[in-house]
């Protein structure tokens, strides 16, 4: 079985960030850079299916700038065994990210396509069920748990009323979510071994695809600063404060 792993590169969650000045976005300047931490969850859950001796490759693929070479060499860091890196510098919204991905997959022809439920950096959850649409693949998302029985994928997900736990036939596409794993460190040999493992490039043109915006980001702003609570000694007194702050 081959496995194919979305990644992106974002934003380590560990890093306060910053809206820019004029309101275009957000400032990622000198910012610590980090694996999407759902894609990593991903990557884990690859190389679980690999150990159990369900997987045979795992090729870990990334969409964006030059320097997404270095959360990919990580990923390879942690035991996939190649990667792909589309390069570009601006990054497609979804419904671009998944018509590249259609085109790797037909190149390659993966068993299952596990990825990342959504990235921290837009929340946008839409990749995984574009891809699955575009494909004509079933898919299983929010996945808390994952096992291969024969030529199915048994996926127990997190729904709003609790678990649900589902039969996919294969191929399929997987999202994951945070609960499904805990993803393992790169040690440092691992590290420098993946210095030496393949990663192609391709520029994004080769795919000769449309991955035009369709969404038009007008202004970013960061959320309101709370102000402090503040302790009153009576209910006439909240009232009153209430009275003159216009809330009543």
């Amino acid at each position: 079985m081959k496995i194919i792993v979305p990644i992106k590169r974002v934003v380590d969650p560990s890093i306060r960030i910053s809206v820019k000045a004029d309101g275009s976005g957000v400032d990622t300047s000198n910012l610590k850079m980090s694996i999407n931490p759902f894609d990593e969850v991903a990557v884990e859950e690859a190389l679980r299916l690999r150990e159990v001796g369900t997987a045979s490759e795992i090729v870990v693929v990334s969409i964006g700038p030059a320097k997404a070479e270095e959360t990919l060499r990580h990923a390879l860091a942690m035991g996939p065994d190649r990667a792909l890196h589309i390069e570009t510098d601006e990054m497609p919204e979804p419904l671009g990210i998944a018509k590249l991905l259609r085109a790797v997959i037909a190149d390659e022809a993966p068993d299952l396509v596990i990825l990342g439920k959504q990235a921290i950096d837009d929340d946008s959850n839409q990749t995984g069920q574009m891809l699955a649409a575009l494909l004509g693949w079933g898919q299983a998302t929010f996945a808390s748990k994952l096992g291969i029985e024969g030529g199915n994928a048994v996926v127990t997900r997190e729904v709003d009323g609790g678990l649900q736990t589902i039969r996919v036939g294969l191929p399929a596409i997987v999202t994951t979510d945070l609960r499904l794993n805990t993803p393992r460190y790169a040690s440092l040999p691992n590290i420098m071994k993946a210095r030496k493992k393949p990663l192609d490039k391709r520029p994004l043109a080769a795919f000769g695809l449309d991955t035009r915006p369709r969404l038009t980001v007008l202004k970013t702003e960061a959320p309101v600063t709370r102000t402090a609570g503040v302790k009153l000694a009576s209910v006439t007194e909240l009232v009153e404060r209430l009275g003159r702050a216009g809330i009543i």
